[in-house]
């Protein structure tokens, strides 16, 4: 075997040490190991083919009034009131061509051009004014009197980002909404060994569930053992002899038997770790087609690897996943204009080519990519930049997407009003439980079981009424 073919990423010291952590806790087996907790089975009301969710998670809390801004004479008027040394040049926005219109006239940032072009085409939506709540229809006056609960540690990074995670904002919690889904459907892959939930940024609080976790891989794929040969590959004359060693170390302590349940136990995540890699490599080892138009940042470089897993999940035996992909460094305090202008191009850019991917493999129609941040910011400037608020604007993209259209209540942005608890930061009007329900049961999660995906989900919805909670899914 030639050298260059060796595996490389990781050496097995730091391998062994992440199996029996949280490294391979997309196994069942460690699950079993750890025995942390058990669910019941749910059903789940799964509608044929493959279905895929990808999380676009812009950390920092995208000043999304700016991504999203009004664009007709008056409503921008009023906008550039408000922002003041933050507005956008009306003649700068490019255009919107909504099927219902939203009320007013909104336009789109001047570096999203794919974005709007998804849009015009109907394959992009946005959501309006969506974020973390407790009780629907609360007001400025209920807010500060204190005769609404709000969420905990409003305001605060480590906060709203988890509960955008979890769906959970009146506390803290260890498990995501997309981790609790996966307890629910993750029966429904042919192979269970490989986790539903896929990250290509890391760790996440999003795909943590009660009986497994994310399958965290790079944008280069999947990091396997360093200096280590699968078993029953066949060595050449110039294969390293360090190489032969470690590959049979590593081979005898896989095969070893255990009488003790615990250690047991490890050496089969350990043996069962080894071979998903290697199942993994194997299967996305394939080229995605020729001409998609991928940018050179990282975000293209995460939806790249997302694309050639989807590629490959006939092979992987999967027909539910989910996918986590990050950007950051969002919290423009300071030249919210200037780092807009490169970061939302950056954006703009990767979900293109990614939904060109999907269109290109014929898989668009089961995929849909979301993005969420940790919050929305301040309408009001702190000079060239904005703070930390509550409710802001989200895109959908994909095949199953009811595009060419705004959902929810996009907001007066006139200082003080109804909805401005002060500083133009706007309570939402929208919240993150229904925006996240009607992506739960296109994924085919039952509605009786949705409250267990989305416990505070009946605030704001009846699930047993039957209908959408938003609409914006085919």
């Amino acid at each position: 075997m030639n050298t260059s073919k060796v595996p490389t990423g990781m050496n097995r010291r730091r391998f062994l040490g992440q199996a029996s952590c949280a490294g391979i806790t997309a196994l069942p087996a460690l699950s079993t190991l750890v025995n942390l907790a058990t669910t019941s089975a749910l059903a789940a009301d799964a509608p044929g083919g493959y279905r895929a969710l990808v999380c676009l998670l812009l950390t920092g809390g995208n000043d999304s009034f700016n991504m999203l801004p009004p664009r007709g004479t008056a409503e921008h008027a009023e906008y550039a009131l408000v922002r003041r040394d933050l507005a956008l040049p009306r003649e700068s926005l490019l255009a919107l061509n909504p099927a219902v219109s939203p009320g007013r006239e909104l336009g789109l940032h001047p570096s999203m051009p794919g974005l709007a072009s998804l849009f015009n085409s109907g394959k992009a939506a946005f959501i309006a004014n969506v974020g973390t709540l407790l009780q629907p229809g609360a007001l400025k006056e209920q807010v500060e009197n204190g005769s609404v609960a709000v969420p905990a540690g409003l305001y605060s990074h480590s906060d709203q980002v988890e509960q955008w995670q979890t769906s959970l904002p009146q506390s803290r919690g260890g498990t995501g909404w997309a981790g609790r889904m996966a307890d629910v459907l993750h029966s429904l892959n042919a192979n269970r060994r490989l986790s539903m939930n896929i990250s290509v940024a890391g760790s996440n609080v999003w795909q943590a569930g009660r009986t497994g976790a994310e399958y965290a891989i790079t944008p280069d794929g999947v990091e396997g053992l360093r200096n280590y040969v699968p078993v029953g590959t066949p060595f050449d004359q110039v294969t390293r002899e360090d190489v032969r060693a470690n590959s049979a170390a590593v081979d005898s302590q896989l095969a070893l038997q255990y009488r003790n349940l615990l250690q047991q136990t490890f050496a089969t995540t350990r043996r069962n770790a080894v071979e998903s890699a290697e199942l993994f490599r194997t299967a996305t080892a394939p080229e995605l087609p020729a001409g998609i138009q991928w940018p050179d940042s990282r975000l293209a470089a995460q939806l790249r690897m997302v694309a050639r897993t989807i590629a490959a999940r006939d092979r992987l035996g999967v027909c539910r996943q989910t996918f986590f992909v990050e950007s950051g460094g969002w919290d423009h305090h300071d030249e919210v204009i200037a780092n807009q202008q490169e970061m939302l191009r950056e954006v703009s850019e990767a979900v293109a080519a990614f939904q060109q991917a999907m269109e290109m493999l014929g898989v668009a129609d089961g995929v849909v990519l979301f993005s969420a941040s940790d919050f929305g910011r301040s309408l009001t400037s702190n000079g060239r930049g904005s703070d930390h608020a509550w409710g802001g604007n989200a895109f959908v993209v994909g095949g199953p997407v009811k595009g060419r259209r705004i959902y929810g209540q996009y907001p007066e942005l006139f200082a003080d009003n109804p909805l401005d608890v002060g500083r133009g930061r706007l309570i939402p009007t929208t919240s993150v439980d229904a925006y996240f329900a009607e992506m739960a049961l296109w994924m085919g999660v039952n509605r009786t079981d949705l409250s267990v995906i989305l416990p505070n989900l009946s605030r704001f919805f009846d699930a047993s009424a039957g209908g959408a909670p938003l609409g914006f899914l085919v």
